[in-house]
């Protein structure tokens, strides 16, 4: 795919530097309230002191120091800590219509972009990001790692690799990350939600099975022109993920209003389909600067778990 004017190393490098500091300045400390670790791991013993919890005493430890001691006035307690280090696994649509952009940028560079934010954010704090790269077959599987060379191979991955297949299958992406991923994970599912694979009837049974097994986000990366159908006359399209060719009249107002009408219904069936199942969703345009909506949704899940 080519990305007019730099190289790929100078755009994967502009993202990087963006979103540093996007994550080092509005996102410092958000991302770490908005997920919490796998749960509390045991850290060491010291002795009790006025104030303490008593249902945190150890006493069989204490029990066998008084033994030793002779004397059974000195209580021990556990310390805990959150067992804070998470996997964050980015599941990404590399289909055929993720090549398609009117605005600034394409939708597969707003997806980048986005990964680029979050993945960041995960390594800045110690956790691990991994990446399902998916069309109508997982194209890559990336397993979870640490690191800024790690993160800018992902980047690089989302943004030049070329898939082989052009159209969409959600259903097995989110199969195959249930068979890598056994432990809970925080799992970005990042797509424009377009497309038969994407109906509630389809879609519903795996969506819920990863909704239940991790903590799932979906990321909806979509173009202004994919519901509001330009004023050009006639015009020659191609499906970017069957490659059918047809000709349609934009000028039609009764075909703008059915194309509106078509989109605006989908849409309202996947987000629907969302909120039955508990799975936050992220909406975002190609055309517009997604760290407000990311912002609000990171102090979102903060205010929830306090």
């Amino acid at each position: 795919m080519n990305r007019p004017g730099k190289s790929g190393f100078a755009h994967i490098r502009d993202i990087e530097i963006r979103t540093r500091r996007l994550v080092n300045t509005l996102f410092s400390g958000d991302y770490k309230s908005s997920f919490k670790g796998r749960g509390i791991e045991f850290l060491d013993l010291r002795e009790y002191l006025p104030g303490d919890d008593v249902r945190t005493i150890d006493w069989k430890v204490t029990a066998r120091y008084g033994l030793s001691r002779g004397d059974a006035s000195h209580p021990f307690v556990k310390k805990f800590a959150e067992e804070r280090e998470l996997v964050v696994m980015l599941v990404v649509d590399a289909s055929g219509s993720s090549r398609f952009g009117t605005r600034e940028r394409l939708k597969l560079d707003q997806s980048a972009q986005l990964a680029a934010t979050l993945a960041f954010s995960a390594i800045r704090n110690n956790d691990k990001v991994g990446l399902v790269f998916f069309s109508d077959q997982v194209e890559r599987y990336v397993p979870p790692r640490k690191g800024r060379s790690h993160v800018l191979r992902l980047i690089r991955d989302i943004l030049y690799f070329e898939p082989e297949g052009l159209g969409t299958d959600p259903v097995r992406a989110l199969e195959f990350l249930s068979n890598v991923a056994k432990r809970r994970a925080i799992v970005f599912l990042v797509s424009d939600f377009i497309g038969e694979r994407f109906r509630p009837e389809v879609l519903r049974t795996a969506l819920g099975i990863a909704a239940r097994r991790h903590d799932l986000v979906a990321i909806s990366v979509n173009d202004p022109a994919e519901t509001e159908l330009p004023r050009l006359g006639l015009v020659e399209v191609e499906d970017a993920e069957t490659g059918e060719i047809g000709t349609v009249d934009t000028s039609d107002p009764a075909l703008r209003e059915a194309f509106k009408r078509h989109h605006e219904t989908r849409r309202a069936e996947i987000e629907k389909l969302f909120r039955q199942l508990g799975v936050d969703h992220i909406p975002v345009q190609t055309a517009e600067d997604f760290t407000p909506r990311l912002h609000k949704f990171f102090q979102k899940r903060a205010r929830r778990y306090r």
